[in-house]
């Protein structure tokens, strides 16, 4: 089996021998083989243990076990102690999504803090057919049903070439002491459930199902790679950046033999799910201005396409231009000059505001427009709310959330980008012209 785990990383080019590997080592039998095969193969290894206090003194036990066994090795360790149980209701999850949580970010702070270049875990071909049904169960679609990649970023899986049997034969040959997790026993775990209850009705059922079901998974997977390449050269057709937001474009994607599947991946990346995304497919042909959410993003619909934006932080900021200044740098970069009105040419460019000096208090504020606002727009004669003056200029909803107003007190004297207010416009009986012209937005 050594020769098989050298071979087998090598053949997987999970990390090169002169590489850190942070073993995640719980005192189980399948993470004690990983960190005896580790220090049979002399490779640079450190050992990480969570203790999720969720077994009562057998926790407890266990730490204590790893950090015995650690100190055979002479290997740096590290260890926590997490409120599993609490975490999980603070944040309405499961107790095995809560220690799954803490466990890898709590793995990733090690990593990057002593400079670890992989997490090692030490799931194993087993762990790969109840992944699978799990996934199956869960809707997850094609790229659920390859299984547990052997790396995937800094995360590496060096035992997925062994079975269980095999690791426990290899455990008993090499007297390889371990720890026993009696909850692995219990089938209230759905992983569990399928290890003791549903693996071993097919294999009744047939005895080469395990192999079989590897082959299959291998076969997915590269069926899978087959579609993740026509999704992404179909992405490349409709999807676009545009000052850091994600554009759809709707005529693209319907044009496409797969409009609904290619809208599924595009939007599985920015955390929306099956239910929301079919939503927003079924919604794509109807009036625009709708909108759905993700935890991270917001889309918007609009007439031709569909704008996805990452949810802001709150903005509250408001910034102020004194009389002599001539740059501002934040919110945006601006450039600010006094003129003379004598054969001054008035700019047509929306991101310059040419404006009359006399009629401005400063400081002048910039700020966020909000409900409510109302402005008098060049060439009218009359008011007009800045919602009104958005749908009029047909803005896309996330256009005017990040609109900015230059303000004179409680005057709008620019909707910035945009429209400067008629009541600041320069006239013959100007004198001096201040013009603002934004370089960056």
């Amino acid at each position: 089996m050594l020769s098989r785990f050298t071979d087998s990383i090598n053949e997987k080019q999970l990390f090169e021998p002169h590489q850190k590997v942070l073993l995640a080592v719980s005192g189980g039998i399948d993470s004690m083989v990983l960190l005896n095969l580790f220090e049979k193969s002399g490779l640079n290894y450190g050992v990480v243990h969570c203790n999720f206090q969720l077994r009562g003194e057998d926790s407890d036990k266990d730490e204590q076990f790893v950090r015995e066994a650690v100190l055979q090795h002479g290997v740096p360790a590290f260890f926590q102690t997490f409120e599993t149980e609490e975490h999980a209701r603070l944040n309405g999850v499961s107790i095995e999504m809560a220690a799954r949580e803490l466990r890898y970010e709590y793995f990733e702070e090690i990593r990057i803090k002593n400079q670890y270049d992989f997490i090692a875990t030490a799931h194993h071909q087993d762990d790969l057919l109840e992944t699978f049904f799990l996934n199956l169960s869960r809707k997850t679609g094609i790229r659920g049903l390859t299984g547990i990649k052997e790396k995937s970023g800094n995360l590496i899986r060096p035992l997925l070439f062994a079975s269980r049997r095999e690791i426990e034969d290899f455990a008993r040959a090499n007297f390889i002491e371990f720890r026993e997790d009696y909850t692995n026993s219990e089938v209230v775990y759905q992983r569990n459930f399928i290890r003791h209850k549903i693996l071993p009705l097919f294999q009744k059922m047939n005895p080469a199902f395990k192999k079989n079901l590897l082959a299959s998974m291998e076969h997915l997977k590269e069926t899978e790679e087959v579609y993740s390449f026509s999704m992404n050269r179909w992405q490349k057709n409709v999807v676009s950046t545009i000052d850091g937001n994600i554009e759809i474009q709707i005529s693209a994607l319907l044009n496409l033999p797969f409009p609904k599947i290619l809208l599924y991946e595009i939007l599985i990346r920015y955390n929306f799910n099956p239910k929301v995304t079919g939503q927003v497919f079924q919604s794509i042909e109807n009036e625009s201005g709708k909108q759905f959410y993700s935890p991270t993003h917001r889309l918007v619909k609009d007439r031709e396409k569909l704008f996805v934006i990452e949810l802001p932080k709150e903005e509250k900021r408001i910034y102020y231009i004194e009389k002599d200044d001539i740059e501002l740098f934040e919110p945006f970069d601006l450039a600010i000059e006094k003129n003379e009105n004598r054969n001054f040419e008035i700019s047509r460019n929306p991101n310059v505001a040419c404006l009359d000096f006399d009629q401005l208090d400063f400081p002048l504020l910039i700020r966020r427009w909000k409900q409510g606002d109302y402005f008098q727009p060049l060439g009218m004669s009359g008011f007009k709310k800045l919602s009104d003056f958005f749908i009029d200029e047909k803005l896309p909803l996330h256009e005017k959330e990040n609109t900015w107003l230059l303000c004179s007190g409680q005057q709008i004297v620019w909707v910035m980008g945009h429209r400067i207010d008629n009541r600041f416009k320069i006239t013959p009986q100007t004198r001096q012209v201040l013009k603002i012209e934004i370089r960056e937005y």
